[in-house]
């Protein structure tokens, strides 16, 4: 499934031509829109909307370096202060997080395709629609090291495979009372160290390569330019009702999931 041997470097005429490449501009370009307002759901828009067209590995290598340079931004905007305590607060679920992507990133070659979209358009909808429900795990402060490690490697499994570890994450610190300001920027290091490990991860798995890493690349400016748009309105906008819509189209991109594994 992976790009191989007779594919050389001209990677939009023999891959994408220029037509797609200019939509999955436009996928970017959404995707960072949205997590400038609401500080998450790249990864799944950009997988679900690359997903409708191009093979699963290719789409997961979409996403990867918009995935880091987005959540770095996101970590550092507003400044430095806070990073340094929230990764201490939350120092075991990002560890568990790292550990399963790193071990789990080597699935997405051996997996068949259906399986992989069939896998995370489950995953999305049932998270989706429990958020959409108002449904709020509650967690006793005195089983948070349980749940740290346990969340954050059931996040790191699903995030090594299919490069989305958002709603479980957002689920979770939701569940803890982290306050908005320190969960924006808490996700954004929680993310950017996730997508740190599964740059690395998909180098050493192959998903990441000569060919596919120019494209990745390639979407990092639309992703960016759409981010910024966020930023713009996200203070002009009613976040919860901004945050339920995104929700729903989520649930839409779960369903087109479903839709790709089985046909």
């Amino acid at each position: 499934m992976l790009i191989t041997g007779s594919m050389d470097a001209a990677l939009f005429s023999d891959l994408i031509s220029p037509p797609l490449f200019a939509v999955c501009c436009a996928v970017a370009l959404l995707a960072g829109f949205v997590k400038g307002a609401t500080g998450f759901a790249m990864p799944m828009i950009i997988i679900s909307g690359l997903g409708t067209f191009l093979p699963p590995d290719v789409a997961l290598a979409g996403l990867i370096l918009s995935t880091v340079v987005s959540n770095l931004w996101q970590a550092v905007r507003g400044g430095m202060a806070g990073i340094f305590g929230a990764a201490k607060d939350y120092w075991r679920y990002v560890a568990a997080l790292l550990v399963m992507i790193l071990v789990s990133a080597p699935l997405v070659t051996r997996f068949p395709e259906k399986v992989i979209f069939l896998a995370l358009g489950s995953v999305v909808i049932c998270l989706v629609g429990l958020l959409l429900s108002g449904w709020r795990l509650q967690i006793d402060q005195r089983q948070r090291r349980v749940y740290d490690l346990g969340l954050g490697g059931l996040s790191g499994v699903i995030g090594g495979v299919s490069g989305v570890w958002g709603p479980l994450t957002v689920a979770y610190l939701t569940a803890v009372d982290t306050p908005k300001k320190m969960q924006v920027k808490l996700t954004g290091v929680i993310f950017g160290v996730g997508a740190c490990m599964l740059f690395l991860a998909h180098l050493r798995s192959g998903v990441l390569n000569a060919q596919t890493l120019p494209f990745s690349a390639a979407l990092v400016v639309p992703a960016l330019l759409g981010m910024a748009a966020g930023h713009a309105v996200q203070d002009r906008l009613d976040q919860h009702r901004f945050r339920r819509l995104t929700l729903f189209v989520l649930l839409i991109a779960g369903f087109n999931l479903i839709r790709r594994g089985i046909f």
